[in-house]
């Protein structure tokens, strides 16, 4: 059994602690939060000790592995501490609010010899998963191109950042984890409408090697959530509905009726048969929760490092230096 605690208990807080309560290698130890009622309305359902201040929580129960679901602002701190206490942490995206924060937790963990995870849930949804294995499998060929979009209402949660560090950070992971390549540089316009001190809209551009890009569509003004990745290659197109777990082909029959010719002798595209995969549906949340604990007990290497949550947390912060210089950000 893993003695775990759950710092933060807002929306995601209490998703992290409601996944780890059902968790059967896992025992929760207690959970923080300033935040009274949330507390008490958290640890009634739960059934666990409950602490205002997480220092407390740390020195009463000196819990084995933390999640850290504050705000973004807070990370650093809280995090630091954690590792200090000799936990192991997953720390929800962005890493921090900063890349000097950032290099300081990967240190930190490094020195202390903890293991540092950052909450990049994009990855564990099963129809991502599905996705980046017939990557591999070379079974569309060359990428050419991935589209992302990411929009919805503006949530009242967030005011510490803008959407660019909040959404953003989720769909550069994506790319940089179906791609397996690190992008040469970004471009960015970006508006705020809403927000009262940062951009609520992003339209981003980014330039991978072999020929690659990437595209953001990224807002909080649209009246509803839309969570869609495109992969755009030689035998077609791959799209990936994340709210519905769903994953379709649309074949390039050009390319599939001429499979004795070499892909790179491709003519032209023409359309072909559309193929919706039966996808094995998980809460994103179970799995990457269950991966962080897993490399716990194994002594594995987490799925998703401080590394990555700092290259996506710089790229972001590229995205946002070019909405307001308006010029090309090499990375």
């Amino acid at each position: 059994m893993i003695k775990v605690a759950v710092i933060g208990v807002g929306t995601m807080g209490f998703n992290h602690l409601r996944v780890y309560s059902e968790m059967p290698d896992v025992q929760v130890v207690g959970i923080a939060d300033p935040n009274k009622e949330r507390l008490e309305k958290a640890a009634n359902r739960f059934h666990v000790k409950s602490y205002q201040d997480y220092k407390e929580l740390i020195k009463k129960e000196e819990p084995e592995a933390v999640s850290v679901v504050v705000p973004t602002a807070q990370h650093e701190e809280v995090t630091i501490q954690l590792l200090q206490a000799g936990a192991h942490v997953l720390v929800e995206k962005p890493i921090t609010d900063s890349l000097d924060a950032g290099k300081r937790l990967i240190d930190q963990a490094l020195s202390v010899g903890r293991k540092l995870m950052v909450g990049h849930i994009i990855r564990f949804n099963p129809a991502m998963q599905v996705l980046k294995a017939k990557m591999q499998a070379g079974e569309l060929g060359r990428v050419f191109q991935i589209f992302c979009r990411r929009t919805g209402p503006f949530p009242n949660r967030i005011r510490d950042v803008g959407v660019v560090v909040d959404l953003a950070p989720h769909d550069i992971d994506i790319m940089r984890f179906l791609t397996g390549l690190e992008p040469l540089r970004v471009y960015a316009e970006t508006e705020r409408q809403i927000h009262t001190e940062h951009e609520d809209l992003l339209l981003g551009m980014l330039r991978f090697p072999n020929g690659v890009t990437g595209a953001l569509e990224i807002n909080w003004l649209t009246p509803t959530k839309v969570r869609e990745v495109y992969v755009l290659g030689e035998r077609g197109l791959f799209r990936v509905d994340d709210l519905t777990q769903d994953l379709y082909f649309f074949e390039n029959s050009q390319a599939n009726n001429d499979l004795w010719s070499p892909l790179r002798n491709l003519k032209g595209v023409s359309e072909g048969s559309m193929t919706r995969y039966a996808i094995q549906r998980q809460e994103p949340l179970k799995a990457e929760l269950a991966a962080f604990i897993e490399s716990i007990k194994s002594d594995k290497s987490v799925p998703v490092s401080g590394e990555d949550g700092l290259i996506a947390l710089r790229l972001a912060l590229a995205l946002v230096e070019s909405g307001l210089t308006h010029q090309v950000i090499e990375v």
